[in-house]
């Protein structure tokens, strides 16, 4: 196994090579590698199958295990959203303004690789093809750092890739990963300003919060999901209930499921019951406050540290709010910033709670669920950002690209 150092060197020298890589090689090193992951379907699912019963044995949780999980579907998938991809414009290269100075010298800004963008990351493999692609679109070299729940199914990806792009014109060591995933080494990458450009977490908000405190490299932070969807007093109810449903159900394990749900008072008067009954139908346990519990008693009552939770579960946090304000102030001080909902029939209602909530996305009777860098048509995502600086939301190709300023004269000179 190579040293840290030594994939640094690696990968920027591929680095090089990958700024100046025409559209139609990355294009084809893409093409390559989604056959390829077809190809090696069944070795890359036999590891897969290792890191299932390893998070088993460890008493993983199964939401956890969902994001671990390939199937022959998942990895179709995964191969297609390459295809999309290619289609997508390559943003490197592109003008993004010009115009003269006083001196007579002509201006240009252009849109520019990183360079070398290290991806720490949990559990979900998918991320590793994710990644891969959209570092080599954008003509940047990646180092892949993923957990142990996954480190199976990542070497076999990888491996696939590497194999791949071996046919390509590209350098075989754009991507690269690093498989030894013990804690000790993750920080030793933290440091590696001489070769890393920018690293980006993608997980839980622990180890955001870790990547945040010890790197000496630029971070590009994502966040965690702790979503909210509020149902403000004039919801239709069966959009309402449809909604909360989908937003909590349709895949629970990822960052835009919904954790809380805030409730007008006088809609849960009316139509509480029904949507407890939704959910409980669902399988989802519900932890609520006062007025909820003492609407049904197998309601768990919520305590502070439910308004703070990531679930990632069929789990969900319930409160009742007076006002749109209340649900405001909840949301902009328990939320991450991430996704947020409001259902209501009224458009000066949707204007403030759009206007008002601090969050990358914000809904407006529609499921958080749309927040995905495929959904929003960016082929697929790197992370969503939660910061507010360089990248917001779902982070596709723009986000990984830098500028470079190239000026013309004639002779002109400093007086």
């Amino acid at each position: 196994m190579i040293s840290l150092e030594q994939m640094g060197k690696q990968a920027k020298a591929a680095s090089t090579i990958l700024a100046n890589t025409l559209t139609e090689d990355k294009n084809q090193a893409l093409r390559l590698i989604a056959e390829q992951l077809l190809l090696e379907q069944d070795d890359i699912l036999k590891a897969n199958r290792k890191d299932i019963e390893r998070a088993k044995q460890n008493n993983i949780s199964n939401a956890v295990i969902d994001r671990i999980q390939l199937t022959p579907e998942r990895i179709k998938n995964i191969s297609e959203a390459l295809i999309q991809l290619i289609e997508l414009a390559d943003p490197i290269g592109q003008p993004l303004d010009s115009w003269q100075l006083e001196s007579g010298i002509e201006l240009k800004k252009l849109a520019v690789p990183i360079g070398v963008i290290g991806i720490i990351y949990e559990a979900r493999p998918n991320v590793t093809v994710d990644a891969a692609a959209l570092c080599i679109k954008t003509g940047n070299a990646v180092i892949l750092r993923g957990s142990s729940s996954a480190i199976d199914s990542n070497i076999a990806i990888v491996n696939a890739i590497r194999s791949a792009l071996g046919k390509s014109n590209i350098p075989v060591d754009s991507v690269q990963l690093l498989e030894d995933t013990s804690r000790q080494t993750a920080e030793e990458m933290f440091r590696l300003n001489q070769y890393i450009d920018v690293l980006i977490p993608r997980g839980s908000q622990n180890l955001i919060e870790t990547v945040i405190a010890k790197s000496s490299i630029p971070v590009l932070e994502t966040g965690a999901g702790n979503c909210h969807m509020y149902v403000a007093k004039d919801a239709d109810q069966e959009m309402a209930i449809k909604l909360v449903i989908n937003a909590k159900t349709q895949r629970p394990s990822v960052c835009n499921a919904i954790e809380t749900v805030l409730i007008d008072n006088g809609w849960f008067d009316h139509y509480g019951e029904a949507l407890i009954q939704a959910l409980q139908n669902e399988g989802v346990e519900i932890h609520g406050d006062q007025t909820v519990k003492s609407m049904d008693p197998t309601v768990i009552v919520a305590t502070e540290a439910d308004w703070e939770t990531e679930y990632l579960d069929r789990i969900i946090a319930m409160k009742v709010v007076e006002s749109i304000d209340e649900a405001i102030a909840h949301i902009n001080q328990y939320g991450t910033k991430h996704s947020e909902a409001i259902i209501t029939e009224s458009n000066d209602r949707a204007v403030k709670f759009l206007n008002e909530v601090d969050a990358a996305c914000v809904y407006h009777n529609a499921s958080t669920r749309f927040t995905d860098g495929f959904e929003f048509g960016f082929g697929a995502e790197i992370g969503i950002s939660t910061q507010k600086l360089h990248a917001r939301g779902p982070m596709g190709l723009q986000a990984l690209t830098s500028s470079k300023y190239q000026l013309f004269g004639n002779g002109q000179y400093k007086k």
